[in-house]
């Protein structure tokens, strides 16, 4: 029988303990232990639950108030304009909603411009300025009351001790301390090698926002000062005297005149359609911005407007968060467990009760190896933190140990591989725990997929489905068994006629011709990935040099050095990979390397250009067989010493992004033609 829901007194109690445990874990600790987006939910189901209950509202309610409690370690400064906080909109048919019960409560007339700008993950804060001087700073506090944190603030080099221009007598700014990614990074740096001194595991800040704020809150200025804080002015308190300002976007503009910072990315938008534009064109932005923003903030222009359309007890009427899809939410941790991928190593992840987060539902998320796990402390039955940000695997983040069962113990890494039942191993001084037994099932599979992928052997027909079903059947054991495969049992296997067999037999055998360094990449050599496969075939010649050369041989091939060489001699040195490699040259595969025609003009000796994306006048491997044939290296990734990035249809967004940092000059095909013929980049 199942349990009987909670009464709405009930809950609504249990939800006003929860929320008033989180806010002051996040408002006076600087230390949340649930996401932004859990806490929102929360706060969404006791508002819903108050509607309905009206009666069983109170002022004191978390969804009636702003902000937290203030620290007494510093005295309180009373906010003459409150600093209130913000309604928020989830998805577009919240932000609609609230741009119709604003036309309501006009009337009926239109808005006729909005100002959006981005939603700062920091802390708000309050600066006084009299007669142009910085007297005061203030956090938001409860929004009526803050706390005096001037002698932090001073040492934001954002914030101007002087006003410059023409300013008034008394000026209140508000804004949003926060750090930026790059000063994050460096903090994190600087706590890694501190720690390198002292033989500590280093300390390290688990996210911008809060450290920005518990950095505000130091009582010594020269801790904040180290933390490289920074500040965005986005709205007036009091203002004594100055000019009569009719919209938001000119108040904007004339704090920017005083030497106040202000982003850049607001703008003065016409319609509620183009906010809902403004809003994707950032939800994409989101990861190219050296500072974090969990939303984008829409408020009427006119300041008129604003006045008529007033507040409630919380937020201004005038104004909406839309929150973007969050990158971090809380779900329960199901189990933990080991994958084995294809060279045997050993990773741990967590399997989760599905959630929502960065976009997608995701229900498993990479613990990364052992340490992890233990530095993390996460077990069964936990509640945990989940991020997914952007393209990035999901991740999960830590426990929130407030609601850790009381039964619960440490998670063990198993001592056996979970797919062979072989000893897992873990090298001194290594990261990774690895099975080590050639012939385990997880690593053949993984072993034949990579072998038939586009950037090795380029078999096509031969997917991951039809790699388990030759496995698991026994038809094939190793990559060599490909070119052996009995094709009439093949044929009757489900699924298979005589002419997906024969296309199947036909792209075998076509792989016979592929280059040394797809064969040598294909293989899985460790160290050996698509540059150094072809690297090594130049270098050697043959297979069989390569087999035969010394570990200092291998060393002496450029970009190589002791590390690479040492893994790939040790790996031809084992029994099964020589007989693996004779059995692919019994079967006819390609070992030796392409004679590269040097007869083409030497106009890129010894540069640099990557190609990424399809070439109308190239194929695959052509465009890169040009570069190699006039004296040049084309390795799959930019860097600083990539003389040009050349470009077709569908590059790799992280390429272009990564030369636009470098500075590397980008070329479409008609400047890669340009290159080839006379060596230099041609001017863009």
């Amino acid at each position: 029988m199942a349990d009987a829901p909670e009464d709405p007194a009930t809950r609504i109690d249990t939800l006003r303990a929860q929320l008033n445990r989180h806010a002051r874990a996040y408002y006076e600790l600087d230390a949340p232990e649930i996401p932004d987006a859990d806490y929102d939910r929360l706060l969404r189901e006791l508002a819903d639950l108050e509607d309905a209950n009206p009666e069983l509202a109170t002022d004191d309610s978390p969804t009636r108030r702003v902000g937290g409690a203030t620290n007494t370690a510093f005295a309180p400064v009373t906010h003459t304009v409150p600093m209130m906080s913000l309604h928020n909109a989830f998805d577009i048919d919240e932000l609609r909603g609230w741009n119709e019960r604003v036309e309501r409560r006009l009337e009926g007339q239109p808005v006729p411009a909005y100002a959006v700008e981005l939603k700062f993950d920091g802390l708000a804060i309050s600066l006084r300025y009299e007669n142009g001087v910085l007297v005061q700073g203030a956090t938001r506090g409860d929004g009526k009351v803050g706390e005096d944190v001037t002698h932090n603030v001073r040492t934001i080099a954002d914030i101007p001790s002087h006003l410059t221009g023409d300013y008034p007598p008394v000026l209140e700014a508000r804004g949003e301390v926060y750090m930026r990614l790059s000063s994050f990074a460096a903090l994190n740096e600087r706590q890694v090698e501190a720690a390198k001194a002292t033989g500590k595991e280093p300390k390290l800040y688990i996210n911008p926002r809060n450290t920005a704020a518990g950095s505000l809150r130091q009582v010594d200025a020269g801790v904040t000062a180290d933390r490289e804080l920074s500040f965005f002015c986005y709205q007036l308190g009091v203002v004594e005297g100055g000019p009569e300002l009719t919209s938001h976007t000119q108040t904007l503009e004339w704090l920017g005149s005083l030497g106040l910072p202000v982003n850049e990315h607001t703008k003065a938008i016409a319609s509620i359609d183009e906010v809902e534009g403004r809003i994707a064109e950032f939800q994409k932005k989101r990861h190219e911005l050296d500072y974090e923003f969990d939303g984008v903030v829409t408020k009427v222009n006119d300041l008129r407007l604003q006045r008529e359309l007033g507040a409630d007890a919380k937020a201004p009427r005038w104004a909406i968060a839309y929150k973007l899809p969050p990158e971090e939410r809380t779900t329960t941790l199901l189990d933990i467990e080991v994958s084995i991928g294809p060279s045997g190593q050993a990773t741990p992840f967590a399997r989760l009760d599905p959630v929502f987060v960065g976009g997608v539902t995701v229900g498993t998320a990479t613990l990364h190896n052992q340490d992890q796990v233990a530095a993390k402390d996460v077990r069964p039955g936990d509640t945990v933190i989940v991020r997914r940000a952007g393209d990035v695997i999901p991740e999960v983040v830590g426990p929130v140990l407030s609601d850790r069962p009381a039964d619960s113990v440490p998670w063990e890494f198993p001592t056996d591989c979970p797919v062979c039942g072989e000893r897992l191993v873990r090298d001194e001084g290594a990261a990774a725990t690895h099975c080590v037994n050639f012939r385990c099932d997880r690593q053949i599979r993984g072993r034949i997929e990579h072998f038939a992928g586009r950037a090795a052997m380029d078999i096509e027909f031969l997917g991951e489905k039809n790699v388990d079903r030759f496995v698991t059947l026994g038809l094939v054991e190793d990559v060599a068994d490909l070119y052996t495969m009995d094709f009439d049992k093949v044929l009757e296997l489900e699924g298979f006629k005589e002419k997906s067999v024969e296309n199947l037999r036909t792209a075998i055998e076509i792989s016979k011709s592929r280059p040394l360094g797809n064969l040598l990449f294909g293989l899985r050599i460790p160290e050996i990935g698509q540059v150094n496969g072809q690297t090594l075939a130049a270098a050697f010649g043959s297979m069989d040099h390569i087999m035969a050369a010394s570990v200092e041989e291998i060393a002496a091939v450029d970009g190589f050095g002791m590390v690479i060489a040492e893994a790939v001699h040790a790996w031809f040195s084992r029994p099964e990979a020589q007989d693996l490699i004779g059995r692919l040259t019994a079967a006819g595969l390609t070992m030796e390397a392409a004679i590269v025609d040097r007869s083409a003009p030497q106009t890129l000796e010894g540069k640099t250009v990557v190609v990424s994306g399809t070439l109308a006048g190239f194929t695959r491997d052509g465009a890169k067989e040009a570069i190699v044939a006039r004296g040049g290296k084309s390795p799959g990734s930019v860097s600083k010493k990539t003389l040009a990035l050349v470009i077709g249809a569908d590059p790799g967004a992280s390429k272009v992004t990564k030369a636009e940092e470098a500075g590397v000059p980008v070329l479409d095909e008609s400047g890669f033609l340009e290159l080839l013929e006379s060596g230099e980049v041609p001017e863009v």
